[in-house]
């Protein structure tokens, strides 16, 4: 029998053993990236899938944004609108089993929202995304919090942060706290040398105009396996969103207006002004209570528009309501916050309006009624019974600042304002007739006198 050559038969062992090896090592990479979160989304060669790369992308990100401690919470209209609370109940339950399926919407963008106040700026941030393969974009733009009619421009803030790596892009919208006790955030607009194919801008959340919303309380959850903040109330603030568009007072255009009219200064004018705001604060508290949206108008509207104030010689505040939003206990509400009823002329189906007095301010509050292409508010003469309308171009609503309180004007404010007065509308006129002067009045016939006394009721 031939002799077995040692050597040989210990190469072979060798040989054998290291295949095998590699064979357990290639066994168990894969059987432990299984148990990875978003593994599932292997396809059957055991490539990464997209979703795979945009949960991998987003864990990085989180986890650097965890280190530099950064507010963050998920604002994605998207991924908000697959989350429910009973959905987010069940998630917990089974975070070892959590898969991409809320972070990964399909959408190439993941956007986040960052509480500025809560965070002191730090640039290594950046600098760390860009150590760990992201690309970056920073926006920036004037801070509107600073600007007044004294001071027309703050200083530069970070607006919007853009992260891209894979194709994948997160946006981070930097909101900050304003004085009327809400958050905003600016517009993003590019500067003529940025990368305009950075990222689909189109399907950017948010940056095309500023926004305004109220502070959205947030809880922490488990999202496909990672740690993430979200509004406790997900309806409430996609709601919020969707009507989110923010408009500045236009501080140039009033400092050039005043200073061809001068404000009133007297005692008399800053005592009404503080009435006003007092009172469109109190008119404010007293309709969200009611869950009844309303919006500047009238002067109230022109001097905010004009002046970025209140008009010192109007002597009242006007706001508008849609009356599909009128609510009967409106008047009692009213009343049970401690202003008084002194008139309320029409119904409800035709050219309702409502007078209160605080002090000696009136607060008039003009119901608008749809009507084709246009709205349209009613007007009482009361010792005639004669009927007039106000007619205005459709408009939608836009938050603003007045006062230091959040409000809402109609966004298309100078149609709104040129509509009531005219082209002539940044010509201040003292005398003002509310038959005669608007430029969008009209007659409406005349009420029937046996209706008057559930008609024209003046207190």
């Amino acid at each position: 029998m031939p002799r077995v050559n040692r050597t040989s038969v210990l190469w072979l062992l060798i040989i054998c053993s290291s295949a095998f090896l590699l064979f357990q090592l290639f066994y168990y990479r894969q059987y432990d990236i299984s148990k990875e979160p978003g593994s599932h989304l292997l396809n059957p060669a055991g490539h990464l899938t997209s979703s795979q790369v945009q949960w991998l992308m987003l864990k990085k990100f989180l986890a650097l944004a965890q280190h530099f401690q950064l507010p963050l919470f998920l604002a994605d209209t998207a991924a908000l609108a697959v989350i429910s609370q009973e959905a987010l109940r069940q998630h917990r339950r089974s975070v070892h089993e959590s898969h991409c399926s809320f972070l990964c919407t399909g959408r190439p963008i993941t956007s986040f929202a960052l509480n500025a106040n809560l965070w002191t700026y730090n640039a290594g941030f950046l600098l760390a995304a860009e150590q760990k393969g992201f690309e970056v974009l920073q926006l920036r733009g004037p801070d509107p919090r600073l600007a007044s009619l004294d001071t027309l421009s703050g200083e530069d803030i970070p607006l919007h942060f853009l992260l891209r790596l894979h194709g994948y892009v997160i946006q981070v919208v930097f909101l900050y706290e304003r004085s009327g006790n809400y958050l905003w955030h600016g517009a993003l607009r590019l500067k003529a040398d940025m990368d305009r194919s950075f990222a689909a801008f189109t399907q950017l959340d948010y940056g095309r105009h500023p926004g305004a919303y109220d502070r959205p309380e947030l809880v922490l959850t488990v999202l496909d396996g990672l740690d993430v903040r979200v509004p406790r109330n997900i309806s409430r603030f996609l709601e919020q969103q969707r009507h989110a568009h923010f408009l500045e007072c236009r501080y140039h255009d009033a400092r050039n207006f005043l200073q061809l009219h001068p404000d009133d200064s007297s005692p008399s004018a800053l005592d009404f002004r503080r009435k006003a705001k007092s009172l469109l604060q109190l008119t404010a508290k007293t309709l969200a209570q009611l869950h009844v949206p309303f919006w500047l108008s009238s002067g109230t509207c022109l001097g905010w528009f004009r002046q970025c104030s209140i008009i010192s010689y109007s002597r009242d505040v006007d706001i508008g309501i849609f009356v599909e939003d009128f609510r009967p206990d409106i008047v009692s509400a009213f009343r049970d916050a401690g202003l008084s009823l002194k008139h309320k002329f029409g119904k409800v189906e035709d050219s309702l309006e409502l007078s209160f007095l605080s002090e000696d301010v009136k607060l008039d509050i003009f119901f608008f009624y749809k009507d084709g292409d246009v709205f349209w508010n009613g007007g009482t003469q009361a010792r005639s019974g004669r009927k007039f309308k106000y007619v205005f171009p459709r408009f939608s609503l836009c938050w603003a600042e007045l006062l230091e309180l959040k409000v809402r004007v109609p966004c298309e404010t100078l149609d709104y304002v040129t509509a009531n007065y005219g082209a002539s509308w940044d010509v201040p006129v003292r005398n003002w007739d509310w038959k005669r002067s608007p430029s969008n009045v009209q007659e409406n016939g005349v009420w029937p006198v046996a209706e008057w006394e559930e008609l024209i009721q003046v207190y």
